[in-house]
């Protein structure tokens, strides 16, 4: 047995294997991180050992397929907060877990406190989905935890449309929070973990096509069934719950696991084909730049081991990994500083309060420019702007929008002028916030986040993101409603200066990370690079990676292509006439 440390390797390997644990290799791939600072900041600015892998989007059209597949799973949140917000203004939906009110606009009304729990109990579920999230991603893929979330949601749909009291339909939210605090973190982990560099913003920006496509089709379901005059209305609209996770359980049976999770769990040669399949024609004429990718990603991998054993909680607050942590957990509760849970949660109760004729439509509207949003995003940064740039673009727009919101409201409340300012600068809002920071969100997170701890530290940010959106939903309520403060469209104020915040933090924290390989991040954290030295940064990592491929690649083809050959040994003529 070979005595490379962290691979099990038999005499009978492969000579493939076999050269992975040489002394060659060994010595090539010695502590990358570790070169001086200056040696690395020399050169052009980089990404000189991953640029020949960004090949062109046809070739990589099966892993964005496969990412397309598995982003699916973010479907379901979309759906369900868009059903929900339209309940709480369905004739159908009040008069069950409602009261009469001859002065509200339907003839009913929804108690303060049944409003708050319905939207909070999604984000309780949430916080406890995503907890458990480090605990079964220390020991379990990214797929099956696809399959336990779909489990789940269908016992969630099925409590909310068996029953007529208020307490299962409680309980229902907390388990629908519990799959989406599962499907958010794993289906956005695996994309991240296996798409191209060059692609990986992209590609994980499917999270927010998905939010949009459920956002849209929970609108559309809620606009036809709104008329209907009994319990009906809700029941439909939550039986289509089944469909989403039902596809879902079905195609991820085709997926492959992520390779970056199977070389955390020491399975080498199963991680090397995943990589294979997910890559697809992308490297068919260049096998050396597939080697140089598993190179690069297995030896990061093999690097953060060596510097920390385990993947315990605390060590997202040690090293540099406290760095990463702050940062990522500011680029998730980004989600609730930038005020979405109060366009997203009481979309149509607010565009009736504020006096907009057709709500509902208004509603659809909203999701189909979120969508336009996302899809202009996915453009933008892929052709044009960086991943820094397009979040300050997002959150200052946010900022501009909700105060607008707010102006409107206050200059001339409960007006149709002012119904009609309120909805433009809400739709504004949400294609501007989900086309710059809604999509890119997701992918920054993932990327800011270690390979050994990003499922620990993206579950516990989503964690403490759905504590201030509960707290947001929770307390929403007390601001809008006419029976407490009756702030209405005047809560936006705050949601203003929340933007303006968060514009600030990024502008001085947030690096550039467009272009990078995960495991160049390592790198550049590892070393401490800030924020304005983050783009021109030589990374040693993918330089060593690309030429340990080239020689494990030369071995390879140079076993394969020069048989053995026995030398004709002649023997010599005067001992032949000695002998004789």
């Amino acid at each position: 047995m070979s005595s490379c440390p962290h691979v099990l390797i038999s005499s009978a390997a492969p000579p493939i294997n076999r050269f992975l644990c040489s002394p060659l290799l060994q010595t090539t791939l010695t502590h990358p991180f570790h070169q001086p600072l200056e040696f690395q900041r020399h050169g052009s600015p980089a990404m000189a050992g991953s640029k020949a892998r960004a090949t062109p989007v046809r070739d990589n059209m099966k892993c964005i397929l496969i990412c397309l597949a598995m982003s699916m799973a973010n479907c379901q949140y979309g759906y369900d907060t868009a059903t929900i917000g339209g309940f709480q203004a369905m004739v159908g939906f009040l008069q069950v877990f409602g009261y009469k009110d001859p002065k509200g606009p339907t003839g009913y009304n929804i108690a303060t406190t049944v409003q708050q729990l319905i939207t909070s109990f999604l984000n309780v579920g949430t916080i406890i989905g995503v907890l458990l999230t480090a605990t079964w991603g220390k020991y379990y893929g990214r797929k099956p935890a696809i399959w336990v979330a779909s489990l789940i949601s269908f016992v969630a749909a099925g409590l909310q449309i068996g029953s007529e009291h208020v307490a299962a339909l409680y309980v229902g939210r907390i388990l629908i929070g519990v799959s989406n605090g599962f499907f958010i973190t794993f289906a956005n982990v695996y994309t991240a973990e296996v798409s191209p560099a060059h692609l990986r913003g992209s590609i994980v920006s499917f999270f927010g096509i998905w939010v949009s496509i459920g956002s849209i089709l929970g609108a559309i379901a809620n606009n036809f069934a709104k008329n209907i005059k009994n319990k009906h209305a809700y029941q439909i609209p939550l039986a289509s719950l089944y469909a989403i996770p039902f596809c879902l359980s079905v195609l991820v049976f085709f997926l492959p696991e992520s390779p970056r999770w199977l070389l955390v769990q020491n399975r080498p040669e199963e991680a090397r084909k995943s990589l294979e399949i997910l890559r697809g024609n992308s490297f068919r004429n260049h096998p050396e730049l597939l080697e140089e990718e598993f190179q690069e990603m297995s030896h990061g991998i093999e690097e953060e081991k060596e510097l920390t054993s385990g993947s315990s909680f605390m060590d997202m607050f040690r090293g540099p990994d406290l760095r990463r942590t702050i940062l990522c957990f500011a680029v998730i509760v980004s989600h609730t500083s930038s005020g979405l849970w109060l366009v997203v949660g009481y979309a149509t109760f607010f565009f009736q309060m504020a006096g907009v004729d057709q709500p509902f439509l208004a509603t659809i509207l909203k999701s189909v420019c979120g969508l336009v949003g996302v899809i202009s995003c996915i453009f933008l940064g892929q052709k044009y702007l960086g991943r820094r740039s397009m979040m300050l673009i997002g959150h200052s727009s946010s900022a501009l929008f909700m105060l607008g919101i707010a102006v409107a409201f206050t200059v001339a409340p409960y007006t149709k002028p002012a119904g009609k300012a309120i909805m433009a600068f809400a739709l504004l809002y949400h294609g501007f916030y989900n086309g710059f920071s809604g999509a890119l969100s997701w992918p920054i997170a993932t990327e800011l986040c270690s390979s050994r701890l990003r499922v620990i530290t993206i579950g516990t940010g989503t964690g403490v993101n759905y504590v201030f959106a509960w707290l947001t939903s929770f307390t929403a309520p007390y601001f809008i409603n006419k029976e407490n403060l009756n702030w209405g469209p005047k809560y936006a104020y705050i949601w203003a200066g929340s933007n303006l915040i968060t514009f600030i933090f990024f502008l001085f924290f947030l690096p550039e990370m467009k272009g990078r390989s995960l495991e160049e991040l390592d790198e550049l954290f590892q070393n401490r690079v800030s924020v304005r030295d983050f783009p021109k940064y030589q990374c040693v990592s993918s330089e060593r990676a690309k030429e340990v491929a080239l020689k494990v690649t030369h071995v390879e083809v140079s076993e394969q292509t020069q048989p053995h050959q026995v030398k004709e040994v002649k023997p010599d003529e005067d001992e032949v006439r000695n002998k004789v």
